[in-house]
């Protein structure tokens, strides 16, 4: 399918943990597309965040799609819990299971859309068998674990699996992470990216700059 608009979705993984629930309705108000969830165990990445039951307490706060992306291994025995808390979309990582396709069914087993994500070394033939499953590709521009980073230039590949999921036919978002500001945010979106995912650069001018920077992502 062709490349669709450019939705934005803000990271709360940069926003103040202290008022989770008010960031959020900040970021709604602002222009937010989705609500980007960053998941890290500890273990499959280099960091701690949270878990489903604060998913749980910041759904009432916003009807905007909760965009979940799960960093932990194994993947397969939370999915239920995230689902219970509100996600409208689940992203697992090809390397977190030993089986991404049997991930995939289990996120869809639940009537959420399911996401496959690829860090930046992960190969695109990694998903060339389950492209009829997923609804999101999200392409790591960073290696996943912290915000902040800064962005690895992987356009051929944001570009490559363009070509993949034209080929497919479907409607199939092309998200990117990692290192997304105003100029980083072009260069995708010109590769054929058309989901945004941006923490520190949506968050770091304070509620007053939210909606200026949703925006000038959109470009």
């Amino acid at each position: 399918m062709p490349q669709q608009k450019t939705r934005i979705a803000p990271s709360i993984l940069s926003s103040d943990f202290s008022k989770l629930g008010e960031e959020v309705r900040a970021i709604d108000e602002a222009g937010a597309d989705y609500i980007h969830i960053d998941v890290m165990d500890g273990h499959f990445v280099p960091n701690l965040t949270f878990g489903a039951p604060v998913v749980k307490k910041i759904r009432p706060h916003t009807k905007k799609v909760f965009d979940v992306h799960l960093m932990i291994a194994p993947v397969d025995p939370l999915i239920a819990d995230f689902v219970d808390a509100g996600s409208d979309i689940i992203t697992a990582h090809v390397e977190a299971g030993p089986h991404i396709h049997r991930t995939l069914q289990a996120i869809k087993s639940h009537g959420v859309k399911a996401g496959v994500s690829l860090n930046p070394s992960t190969s695109i033939e990694s998903i060339k068998h389950v492209m009829d499953m997923v609804d999101l590709i999200l392409i790591m521009t960073v290696n996943p674990g912290f915000g902040g980073q800064s962005f690895i230039p992987l356009l051929d590949k944001i570009a490559a699996v363009r070509a993949m999921i034209d080929a497919t036919g479907r409607t199939i978002d092309l998200q990117v992470d990692g290192g997304i500001n105003d100029q980083t945010a072009k260069q995708c979106v010109e590769a054929g990216a058309d989901l945004l995912v941006a923490g520190s650069y949506v968050f770091g001018g304070g509620p007053g700059e939210y909606a200026n920077r949703i925006k000038a992502l959109r470009g």
